[in-house]
């Protein structure tokens, strides 16, 4: 699907294309690399190492041949790039969520402007050639969630995401697995890479970021989390994004600095 974008020595090729809530893209792959960029509405991209949730404003970032499956929530105006994997020696080798800076969404909305067959030396190769640096300077969002791979674990994670409401206690469930906390903790990190109550908050925030995009209300979204009120809510999306979760989705927003670590 959408391969063989790129056309004889071209690095890079701008696509606009807009998707209604619920749209789906089946797995595939492309042979280039590839940014999505979300101008509104929620992507989630799924891979067999885990989801990305690309928030308004920001992006996804997919390297050539990884197989993929898209997801759109609430309306999407998705601006694609698809850039040639050698057009840069140190382009991410890593599907990641990015922060989009001004400077190149505006190179993102000019690059539509500019012909597969620019001439050399003109503004138009200085607007792809300064995309393409750009590319290499992503600053990575902490909005990705991955999935275990041994079974009984990958089961643990899907009852999670099932009833975010419950209380998700390590000592409680490793007692209910016949193991100790400290094994199951270590098991966790080693299968993820992070520690189980970080998994646990970051699910619950992915898990936001789509109710909120589908139009549900601050405090109906902190309940069903399993928070005790809205403000807790609101006071750890804060803490975990830098803006409250009324911010992260209101466009005036979407310029602040979204990198705290998870």
């Amino acid at each position: 699907m959408h391969d063989n974008i790129l056309a004889g020595n071209q690095s890079l090729a701008a696509i606009a294309v807009d998707y209604q809530h619920g749209d789906c893209e089946p797995p595939h792959s492309h042979s280039c690399s590839q940014l999505i960029h979300a101008l509104s509405g929620v992507v989630q991209v799924s891979t067999q190492h885990g989801v990305w949730m690309v928030p308004p404003g920001r992006g996804v970032w997919l390297p050539a041949n990884v197989t993929h499956s898209l997801r759109f929530i609430g309306g999407v105006q998705a601006r694609t790039l698809f850039v040639d994997s050698l057009a840069r020696a140190d382009l991410p080798a890593q599907c990641q969520v990015v922060q989009i800076s001004p400077l190149l969404r505006e190179l993102i909305l000019a690059s539509f402007s500019v012909p597969a067959n620019y001439a050399v030396g003109g503004r138009d190769e200085r607007i792809i050639e300064l995309i393409l640096d750009e590319l290499r300077l992503l600053p990575i969002l902490p909005l990705h969630l991955p999935e275990p791979s041994d079974p009984q674990l990958l089961t643990l994670c899907q009852r999670i995401r099932a009833d975010f409401s419950a209380a998700w206690e390590l000592e409680e469930i490793a007692a209910n697995m016949a193991i100790s906390g400290r094994t199951l903790s270590r098991r966790f990190q080693r299968e993820t890479g992070l520690r189980f109550s970080d998994w646990v908050r970051r699910a619950k925030i992915l898990a936001a970021m789509n109710a909120l995009a589908m139009g549900q209300s601050v405090i109906d979204v902190a309940l069903e989390l399993g928070y005790d009120s809205p403000s807790a809510f609101s006071a750890m999306f804060r803490r975990t994004l830098g803006v409250s979760p009324s911010e992260y989705f209101n466009p005036a927003a979407r310029l602040a600095d979204a990198s705290a670590v998870l």
